[in-house]
């Protein structure tokens, strides 16, 4: 959780901003906490980031573009240093608000960061409940639990769910459970797959969704939302053929789960967290190909230090995450020493 004094910072960089830009992680914890913080000031713009792993030099022309006064970077682990260096030269103020295990002599003096790990307590909830510590509208509740959920974690205020909206409400003590099987599990899915439109679509959705008044604005599909829906509908139909795919593979008693698929379609951290909420005892390995590099999302319990292990003597390897959540990315002729790393590691006591 974020301190009084964070909160307090927070809430005055936000009162001091005009017009400010948040960028934000391209998935629903990301998007929730644009909106969370967008919805509590009633002003700026979100620009969701894919890039991996980090925020790229190429967005920082959208800082100039839009006449920028201030930055908001939300859920995102890693910012280029050529990105950084070059807001520096504008002395727009950058805040950094951020839930992943990050080492904290990188970050630059100038740069308001604000992460729990770094806390006294160094717990690492989702973005969007730090948003929520901030933002505070009850109104909102449902967007603090879409976000949340499909970071894996329930947020305290769950229960309340049940009182302001007891149609999206399921009694449940798994996370996971709720993403999959609930109407607000499947908001946060709609939002997931949406995200992966085209450009124009997202900017059309981001500001559908800072007006939106409640959960029913999504749910049901109209004029407004009908691409939105559209999009999801498109890649879910996909995204269930690969997840049969995968399960055909769980049938063996190997530790460890390979998926590896191909194709324009970029869902490996989806198919991973519903191959772990039906796989739990499994180590889940998901390897998405594109061109010569391999995406890779990887699920288990404390599995971060084998899966970066099992980077080690690869060229070019990135990777990095939560213990039980981690993202790598390496060259497409690495794809099998890496598979055989996995594997040996888990070999080893």
């Amino acid at each position: 959780m974020l301190t009084t004094k964070q909160i307090k910072e927070i809430k005055e960089h936000l009162d001091k901003a005009q017009n400010p830009l948040f960028f934000f992680d391209n998935d629903p914890d990301g998007l929730c906490s644009f909106l969370l913080l967008q919805r509590y000031i009633g002003r700026g713009k979100g620009i969701p980031i894919r890039s991996f792993p980090d925020l790229t030099i190429e967005y920082f022309r959208k800082i100039k573009e839009l006449n920028t006064d201030y930055i908001f970077i939300l859920d995102k682990p890693v910012v280029s240093e050529e990105f950084l260096k070059e807001v520096e030269q504008t002395n727009i103020p950058i805040v950094w608000i951020d839930h992943h295990a990050m080492d904290k002599k990188k970050i630059p003096s100038f740069v308001n960061y604000y992460n729990p790990l770094f806390n006294k307590s160094k717990k690492s909830e989702p973005t969007t409940y730090l948003c929520y510590q901030v933002s505070q509208k009850k109104e909102d509740i449902w967007l603090v639990v879409a976000g949340c959920i499909s970071d894996k974690f329930i947020p305290d205020i769950y229960s309340e769910l049940e009182k302001t909206n007891p149609d999206l409400y399921i009694k449940s003590n798994n996370a996971f459970e709720i993403l999959f099987k609930s109407p607000i599990g499947r908001i946060a899915r709609i939002f997931g797959f949406a995200l992966k439109d085209r450009t124009t679509n997202v900017i059309n959705m981001l500001k559908f969704l800072m007006k939106s008044k409640s959960p029913n604005d999504i749910l049901e599909e109209n004029s407004q939302n009908y691409t939105m829906h559209k999009r999801f509908n498109e890649i879910d139909q996909k995204y269930r053929k690969l997840l049969e795919r995968a399960e055909s593979l769980a049938t063996t008693s190997e530790k460890i789960l390979f998926f590896q698929y191909a194709g324009d379609l970029s869902i490996s951290s989806d198919l991973s967290n519903e191959l772990m909420y039906k796989f739990p005892d499994k180590v889940i390995v998901v390897m998405y190909v594109t061109g010569v590099k391999v995406n890779i999302s990887v699920r288990g319990k404390k599995i971060k230090k084998r899966v970066l292990k099992s980077l080690e003597e690869l060229e070019g390897a990135t990777g990095g995450g939560h213990d039980d959540a981690v993202g790598a990315r390496i060259k497409i002729e690495d794809l099998e020493k890496f598979r055989k790393n996995m594997i040996d590691n888990f070999k080893e006591k």
